[in-house]
């Protein structure tokens, strides 16, 4: 009988995972992956903490925990799979199955025959269409070798500064790796906040604050017209819509997009999101030939919709899924919630399922919670602080989504959340889900359950809550209203917000001087974080004011001017 013959286009995530699953299930299979480049099963999420020095030596991304390389000596030694780096798919022809390949170093063409085929070729850096683009000095960062270029220039000791283009995943871990460097980084964003892909204004506004605080700059609301040289050809400005900044080096880190070049030219389907449209099981529109990756586009559980979202978490999965299914299998691929992850300076920041524009966009009606608490007893050393918000379905109190912001550990709360929404779960289940606690892990009631209780209250009628940005908007619309702060006065002195509109009544004077707060006025209350403004507005409605609200998050989460610290 003949040996399955399994070829594999791609050799970084998804494509050294389906190889080597495909061998633990089939182990007389003939298993060949090609690969463009030299280096093979690296990992690509590591290349900003290499960047910064975090990571000491490249090899510690291409080698396997106890320190093997994984190179094509090792997929052949280990896993009897043969790895053709260096080597070019150039075409596919689906009639006869085989895939031409091209040797880079020799020039040698040939064709490899194939009963299945795997096609993982990952995602190409956006680069944006302006002037300039190819001068020195002037990185992505989408292989090891452009981390080694830009590891080597944040070293060399003639860049004190640098513009990072995109204020995105990339942009934000690439920050922090070039400051790690001490160099002096501006970010320019097009789009109105940063991470204004993943976070909502409110959110952004905090992280922005953050990274403002460790010395970056950021710039968003204007596009870049083009970059600007010096006489050997070194980047030397950065040319916005409404400044020009100096540097000496710039970060282009707007995104990716699918690399289908080599798909398009087999006459396979792409998808609306112009990656590779797949079904469950990961097959493309040729039943013998599977995609995974970040080329190809997936099923948002939330939504039923496609969506195009490239992680490595997610590709390696998709390697899994393939791996069974090349073998005979029928292993189906539910989809992903859109779960992002990552580490800016000192903030953890993540956000799973849909943001609150995304939600109303597609047409729901929302509503939302945002709970700034610590992430484990106030009283336990080194607590932090997590601002979470979390955003559900009027209706049904269906979890939506969610995206946590802070020193705490944020991530453990956005894992909870997006286990939630791969099970439909509403926002009731939340609160009473069984997590573990003891003081140095959480709180009694922990954060993600206490946004959604603050969710069961708004949906209750308990409580109506108004954002900052919505107060915002009232103040400059001149309107008339009590903003009332509930704090002591010693946190009043401490961080205060300067308006006429503003009155100090700590909560436990509040009963006794209900006299000094007017009835025909809308009373907007605020503490630290909203749990005494939430005690606050049910005393008010239990003495009969009719317009009480609370803002979301309270002082902590007023992501604009205060006077002293929040």
């Amino acid at each position: 009988m003949t040996a399955h013959k399994i070829v594999v286009i791609g050799a970084v995530a998804a494509g050294p995972k389906a190889a080597a699953r495909a061998r633990r299930l089939d182990p007389e299979a003939e298993i060949t992956i090609v690969e463009r480049g030299e280096i093979i099963s690296y990992a690509g999420c590591g290349m900003p903490y290499f960047i910064s020095g975090a990571i000491k030596e490249l090899r510690q991304l291409v080698c396997t925990p106890t320190g093997v390389p994984r190179d094509p000596a090792f997929f052949q030694a280990t896993k009897n799979i043969k790895v053709l780096n260096l080597t070019e798919a150039v075409t596919i022809d689906r009639t006869a199955k085989e895939v031409e390949v091209l040797a880079l170093t020799s020039g040698e063409r040939r064709h490899l025959p194939y009963d299945k085929l795997v096609i993982a070729t990952g995602g190409l850096p956006l680069v944006p269409p302006i002037e300039g683009v190819n001068l020195g000095r002037v990185y992505r960062l989408n292989h090891p070798d452009d981390a080694v270029a830009i590891r080597e220039a944040a070293t060399c000791g003639e860049v004190k500064r640098a513009a990072i283009v995109g204020g995105g995943l990339i942009g934000m871990e690439a920050t922090e790796a070039l400051a790690a460097n001490g160099i002096e980084v501006i970010i320019v964003e097009m789009l109105p906040y940063l991470m204004g892909r993943f976070l909502d204004p409110e959110m952004a506004a905090y992280l922005t604050r953050h990274v403002n605080a460790k010395g970056a700059h950021v710039y968003v609301g204007g596009k870049v017209v083009r970059l600007v040289g010096d006489a050997e050809g070194k980047v030397t400005k950065v040319i916005t819509e409404w400044r020009e900044i100096e540097t000496e080096m710039v970060l282009l880190a707007g995104g990716v997009r699918p690399n289908v070049r080599l798909t398009q030219e087999a006459g396979l389907a792409l998808g609306q999101t112009g990656a590779i449209a797949v079904n469950e099981y990961l097959q493309t529109s040729d039943p013998d030939i599977y995609a995974g990756g970040d080329c190809v586009e997936n099923v948002h559980m939330v939504t039923g919709q496609k969506v195009y979202t490239p992680m490595g978490s997610t590709a390696n999965k998709h390697g899994r899924v393939i791996g069974d299914n090349i073998t005979g299998g029928r292993t189906a691929f539910p989809g992903v919630v859109g779960t992002t992850v990552l580490k800016v300076f000192d903030f953890n920041v993540g956000r799973t399922g849909l943001s609150e524009s995304e939600a109303r966009r597609l047409g729901y009606e929302v509503v939302t919670s945002l709970a700034p608490a610590p992430d484990c007893s106030d009283y336990y050393p080194d607590s932090e602080l997590v601002l979470l918000k979390l955003v559900a379905e009027a209706g049904s109190g269906r979890v939506l989504g969610g995206q946590a912001v802070g020193a705490g550990d944020a991530i453990k709360r956005i894992d909870v959340l997006a286990t939630a929404l791969s099970f439909g779960a509403k926002a009731a289940d939340i609160g009473m889900l069984d997590l573990g606690y003891a003081p140095p892990y959480s709180t009694a009631i922990d954060v993600v359950a206490h946004a959604a209780n603050i969710v069961e209250n708004k949906r209750a009628g308990l409580v109506r809550g108004v954002s900052g940005a919505d107060v915002k908007a009232m103040l400059d619309a001149g309107e008339d209203f009590v903003w009332l702060d509930v704090r002591s006065p010693q946190e009043y002195e401490q961080s205060r917000i300067e308006d006429r509109r503003v009155k100090l009544i700590p909560l436990g004077r509040l009963r006794s001087r209900l006299e000094e707060l007017p009835r025909d006025k809308p009373i907007v209350v605020f503490c630290k974080v909203s749990l005494r403004g939430y005690e606050a507005a049910r005393a008010l409605a239990g003495a009969g004011y009719s317009d009480v609200r609370i803002m979301d998050g309270g002082i902590v989460a007023w992501p604009y001017e205060v006077t002293g610290a929040a």
